[in-house]
């Protein structure tokens, strides 16, 4: 290493990754360590696994962060002025803004005096960004033009206090308290002192920005039982001031249909990203446990099928996998689509259609039904399938309905099993105690290997504690099969119709957060 390293003291934001800057983001992918706080999203720590490197990105967890522990603090700033010594590009990442009631300035300070080259990114702050969530404005037209932000730790009954909380309550506009909860029945008798209205709206926001976000309201005098009622605990925002009032109007984050519901996708990581999208704009908390990875097999029968194309009639997908696997291997062999020119081309369930259109492939049938039994229906009356020979890219273990049913419309398959499903169970162990605590509102399934790979991986009992979401029938069959009480299943085999039977769903079950 040269000695040229630079510290990066980037703002990780308060919990959402989708408020991580494009510049935190860019600094994530390309440093060679990291160093954060506990509470940053691991999502963004997963960005640092995008680009492939030797050596890995090193990894510190410098735990949580505490104001208070001078000492500690002092060794996060040796191993910063290490790290860059040794000449290392080092994003030091801490939640919310490094500049706002943190120590990112303590540690500017600590480096600039020990030579170390550093930057200053910038992060949405919490106290900016929870009202945001909460649907509360902190400046408004005739009710707000001023915003105060203030750390809550002081204590306004001893007289060495920082605040001066009686003469803040007389500046007007918006009052943002930071870590203020402990002290909130204090402040608030202070501020009333100050001739602050008992009946000022205040808000108290808890885990802003994540899914499990919680506000409550009440007038100022009432705020600090509230809280303790509502037994919030850490991290929690305070907004005083009468732009709470807004919050009825404006409220949107905990109003989208799916909030506070906890659902499980255990679909292959390489196919979850649209379902996970989907449920999290929905606003639902998302645990991802993959049951199963597509792992495919042994490519020579199929290269000996695509040099045998001419003598198909038809050539048939089921999944989107098996799309990308039977075209990775036509490009391999130098081909593409005009490979398939002669040949018809069907396909069951929109997605598995749309890959083939991405590849430059119109299907020639595609079942309004994404079945096996949906596309013999669909071939059954047509007059170019007797006789003539079928490629079949399938998936090991797959049902031989279709085989079979073309073999009796009088077709010559060539079944070429391309890949197969593998157990995966990444987040299995973690997954198991939270079913078993009752935690998990719905777990989605859409495919039967899912099924059984995820009671193979968190056990039975543990798999039953939670009702399933079916893409379809058959996977439907196979989760009751096992023991689940599939209590969504949806109309349209797709992951759309899947969300949308769940958000159907979502509007009349109790929630378990």
């Amino acid at each position: 290493m040269s000695d040229s390293g630079i510290v990066y003291l980037v703002g990780a934001g308060p919990g959402d990754p989708g408020l991580l800057t494009l510049r935190g983001g860019e600094l994530l992918v390309t440093c060679d360590a990291i160093v954060h706080d506990t509470h940053v999203s691991p999502s963004m720590l997963a960005l640092a696994a995008v680009a492939e490197r030797e050596p890995p990105v090193e990894i510190h967890d410098v735990g949580r962060r505490d104001e208070q522990d001078a000492a500690r603090h002092d060794e996060i700033v040796a191993l910063l002025i290490r790290l860059a010594r040794d000449g290392k590009r080092v994003v030091r990442l801490r939640v919310g803004d490094p500049f706002v009631f943190g120590r990112g300035s303590h540690e500017a300070e600590a480096l600039a005096e020990a030579g170390v080259a550093f930057e200053i990114v910038p992060g949405v702050s919490a106290g900016v960004a929870a009202p945001a969530y909460a649907g509360i404005p902190l400046t408004h037209r005739g009710t707000a033009r001023a915003v105060t932000f203030v750390s809550g730790h002081a204590d306004p009954s001893r007289g060495e206090s920082e605040v001066d909380w009686r003469a803040l309550a007389r500046v007007g506009g918006t009052i943002v308290v930071f870590m203020g909860t402990k002290m909130i029945a204090r402040i608030a008798a202070a501020l009333i002192d100050g001739g602050l209205s008992p009946s000022t709206p205040a808000a108290a926001i808890q885990s802003a920005t994540y899914p499990h976000q919680r506000t409550i309201t009440a007038p100022l005098r009432l705020l600090a039982e509230a809280i303790e009622r509502a037994a919030l605990a850490s991290p929690v925002l305070i907004v005083i001031g009468d732009v709470v009032a807004l919050r009825d109007k404006l409220a949107w984050f905990d109003t989208r249909p799916l909030f506070g519901k906890r659902i499980v996708v255990t679909r292959a990581r390489a196919q979850s990203g649209a379902l996970i999208a989907q449920l999290t704009a929905a606003g639902a908390d998302v645990l991802e446990m993959p049951a199963t990875r597509i792992e495919p097999l042994d490519a020579a029968p199929l290269r000996d099928a695509i040099a045998r194309l001419a003598e198909y009639g038809w050539v048939i997908f089921t999944s989107q996998n098996a799309v990308r696997i039977f075209w990775d291997a036509l490009r391999a062999e130098s081909r593409d689509a005009r490979a398939l020119a002669g040949v018809k081309v069907a396909a069951i369930g929109s997605a598995t259609a749309d890959a083939l259109l991405d590849c430059g492939i119109a299907v020639d049938v595609a079942p309004d039904r994404y079945v096996a039994e949906g596309l013999l229906e669909a071939l059954r009356d047509r007059r170019d399938v007797r006789g003539v020979r079928v490629l079949y890219a399938a998936a090991a273990g797959a049902r031989e309905t279709l085989q079979d049913g073309l073999a009796e419309l009088g077709a010559m398959v060539d079944r070429v099993p391309v890949y197969r499903s593998v157990p995966d169970g990444t987040g299995a162990a973690d997954l198991r105690e939270r079913l078993l605590r009752g935690e998990v509102d719905l777990v989605t399934f859409t495919a039967t290997s899912a099924v059984n790979a995820f009671v193979q991986a968190v056990g039975a009992d543990a798999a039953s504690r939670a009702p399933a979401a079916s893409i379809g029938p058959i996977t439907s069959a196979a989760a009751r099969a096992a023991g689940l009480d599939v209590v969504v299943e949806a109309g349209e085999s797709t992951i759309p119709g899947l969300l949308q039977a769940i958000r159907d769903h979502a509007a009349t079950a109790p929630s378990t957060t």
